[in-house]
């Protein structure tokens, strides 16, 4: 019989039921688990938020005006003016040199939590009234027995708390616990690489975080476990790629000059140098023995598709079918109309297959991939369904991957091993990519195909909202086509400042574009019904389309030169210049007008980099400084679990350290089986293994 490791035996303690440590009762264990806390390792990982370290205390003698004080003493009165305008308690403390008066304005709430004759600490600072000092609203702890001696240890931690668990319980939970809890704390790392790396034991860390005596203490067990964090991050992504690499050949893919020219007269057009660039780069990779996989970042209209394109028709050349998935029908489709396009006359058979194509018709599909009649197959997430088999899968293109989970890019390779392309046009900071996709061998499309016109952007005041109208009226009556974007369908009570697409449509019909076309697309419409609008509107029969974000990706109308984005100030930049690329795709300038809230100094801020900029990194960048990495470019979205304490961006010095170091781990032992790295090995599976497909090195 295989026995635990200790490493096992220390984290199946740590997984167990909060309610084996000291003083969690069954009531406060519910209490607990309102704040996530559900086994005695997650009230290990319950960080305090900040730190108190308050001065010595005082003798009651020694306090002047203007002093920053502790004070300790007895509680020998406590009286409610509830009467008084304000309502206020006022307690006299006393102690061996003197009393002194505490007062708590609308203090009535205390008079639960202190007693004549309750030894008391209180801390704030020494005012004066009527020639008589005290202290105004201080903060305070009512001490229990043997705390007297331990000032330092009064101050400390400050956890969020919860309603019937406020921040000193928990505290004390933890304080009751800690000793106990550190003594299943695994090592990662030898003290010779602590002492390199400038790092802390985990015992010593953990007991410093939560009991820190100052705050250089505090900021010595932060460093070492935010590095801690990043570490296993980047650890587990350099134990992938170098599985990936390493992992089982694959059939070589054939290319020379020949069929290069010959996939390239299938474009109307010179590829661009940014275009020419990537494409060598793909077609190394699909020319080696191991699996691509590779991640294309194109800012909006900077021509990623043909890219993809040219890598199906390489892999087609080779006798394997390709795989391109969208994450909705009408950039599925529009991938398809593009792709049949450039592919007409040719021998290659394209299908698409989305969750509106039913019954006999879908079932032939199928059969014809099953049988590798079908050589690129386009589709959306119908491409998941398990009924789906093909003959010899060579690539896997994923297009907009953020709007997938790991899980589901996973599940699209039907558990081959293909080739496999993610793009996206959502620009993403290097430090996201060094979080999210450090498994991932990185491109970038900078420029856009020449010969487009400009997109100006106008964020417009509301009084100015009259004069755009009239802009855009007159561009409209010259032939072009408009969309109008909101951030709702319909608007809900609570939020009737929110302008929604349904009431806006039937507003802009009647009272400000009567003599046009005014069509509407959004996310509840049937996939026949998106269809026959997008149809309307690229053929010119609608002019102005009222959309929700259901055309942020891929909708692609030349004649539609103007934008108009209403209460911009509620979408990301990243997503507003995700809007802003369905328009400056033919060769007449464009327009985007973001109506907004400049009230807000941030928003405000926030539109003006709009218009400012129309580099999507430094946007992406820009919005990632104001509002952190936000769920767009959650770590949870690409499988790995959160960070507790390290932050992407503040922290980024460390982040780059924790790679450089994972790298060379995995490098110096790539299956982690030194018997110093025992413990990293076994937490990585523990952490990341499923996730990151790394149980196989257990």
């Amino acid at each position: 019989m295989k026995m635990d490791s200790q490493y096992q035996k220390n984290s199946n303690f740590l997984k167990t039921g909060v309610t084996v440590l000291k003083g969690v009762s069954p009531y406060r264990q519910r209490l607990l688990a309102k704040l996530g806390v559900l086994t005695a390792g997650d009230l290990l990982e319950y960080f305090p938020r900040s730190w108190e370290f308050l001065p010595e205390p005082a003798y009651i003698s020694e306090l002047r005006k203007g002093m920053d004080a502790s004070v300790v003493g007895i509680i020998e009165s406590i009286d409610f003016k509830q009467f008084r305008r304000p309502p206020f308690v006022e307690v006299y403390l006393v102690d061996n040199s003197g009393n002194f008066r505490l007062v708590w304005f609308n203090g009535g709430y205390i008079l639960n939590q202190i007693d004549i004759g309750m030894p008391l600490l209180a801390y704030g600072k020494v005012s004066s009234y009527k020639h008589q000092l005290q202290m105004t609203n201080p903060r305070f702890r009512v001490l229990e027995e043997g705390e007297y001696a331990d000032v330092k240890s009064l101050g400390g931690s400050v956890y969020p708390a919860t309603k019937g668990l406020t921040t000193g319980q928990i505290k004390y939970l933890i304080r009751n616990s800690l000793e106990t809890l550190c003594q299943h704390v695994p090592e990662f790392f030898t003290d010779q690489y602590r002492q390199k790396t400038q790092l802390l034991s985990r015992k010593t860390a953990f007991h410093q975080i939560h009991q820190p005596l100052e705050q250089q203490e505090a900021d010595q067990a932060l460093r070492t476990l935010k590095y801690e964090e990043l570490f296993l991050m980047q650890l587990g992504l350099a134990l992938r790629r170098n599985r990936v690499a390493k992992s089982n050949p694959i059939s070589v893919m054939g290319w020379d000059k020949k069929l290069d020219t010959h996939i390239r007269r299938r474009f109307p057009f010179m590829l661009t140098e940014d275009q020419d660039a990537v494409i060598d780069e793909i077609v190394a990779d699909m020319l080696s023995r191991h699996p691509m996989n590779r991640l294309l970042q194109g800012d909006v209209g900077s021509g990623k598709t043909v890219v993809a394109v040219y890598a199906a028709l390489m892999a087609v050349a080779n006798k394997s079918q390709a795989v391109i998935m969208a994450p909705t029908e009408i950039l599925a489709q529009q991938h398809y109309d593009n792709i049949c396009r450039y592919l007409e006359g040719s021998r290659v058979n394209i299908k698409l297959v989305t969750g509106s194509i039913t019954g006999k018709k879908r079932q032939k599909i199928h059969e014809q991939i099953k049988d590798g009649e079908i050589d690129i197959v386009v589709g959306t997430v119908a491409l998941l369904n398990d009924e789906i088999e093909y003959r010899r899968l060579g690539l896997v293109v994923i297009d907009e991957q953020h709007k997938f989970g790991v899980d589901q890019r996973a599940r699209v390779r039907k558990g081959a091993l293909p080739h496999t392309l993610v793009m996206t046009a959502t620009p993403i900071p290097r430090t996201i990519t060094m979080t999210a996709f450090g498994d991932l061998d990185v491109s970038v499309i900078k420029h856009s195909p020449p010969g487009r016109g400009r997109v100006k952007t106008r964020v417009v005041e509301q009084g100015k909202r009259d004069e755009a109208i009239e802009f855009i009226h007159a561009r409209i009556k010259a032939g072009k086509q408009a969309f109008f974007v909101y951030p709702r369908i319909t608007s809900s009570e609570d939020e009737t400042e929110v302008k929604a697409a349904l009431y806006e449509h039937k507003r802009l019909s009647i009272k400000d574009f009567p003599e046009f076309e005014v069509g509407l697309l959004h996310g509840r419409m049937s996939a026949a019904e998106k269809s026959e609008i997008m149809e309307s509107f690229r053929s010119g029969k609608i002019n102005i389309l009222v959309s929700t974000v259901v055309i942020e990706v891929g909708v692609d109308v030349p004649n539609a030169t103007i934008m108009v984005i209403e209460t911009a100030d509620r979408f990301g930049l990243a997503q507003l210049h995700q809007l802003r690329g369905r328009i400056g795709r033919g060769q007449s300038d464009s327009y985007c007008f973001l109506f907004g809230d400049l009230e807000n100094e941030i928003a405000a801020k926030r539109l003006a980099m709009m218009e400012k900029s129309h580099n999507g990194f430094e946007i992406a960048e820009f919005d990632l400084s104001i509002r952190g990495p936000g769920e767009m470019f959650s770590t949870r979205q690409h499988g790995m679990p959160d960070l507790k304490l390290a932050n992407i961006v503040e922290d980024f010095d460390l982040l780059c350290m924790a790679r450089r170091d994972a790298a060379q781990f995995v490098k110096d032992d790539p299956l982690l089986e030194k018997p110093e790295n025992v413990n990293l090995r076994e937490a990585i599976i523990d952490k990341y293994g499923e996730k990151l497909g790394l149980i196989g090195i257990g």
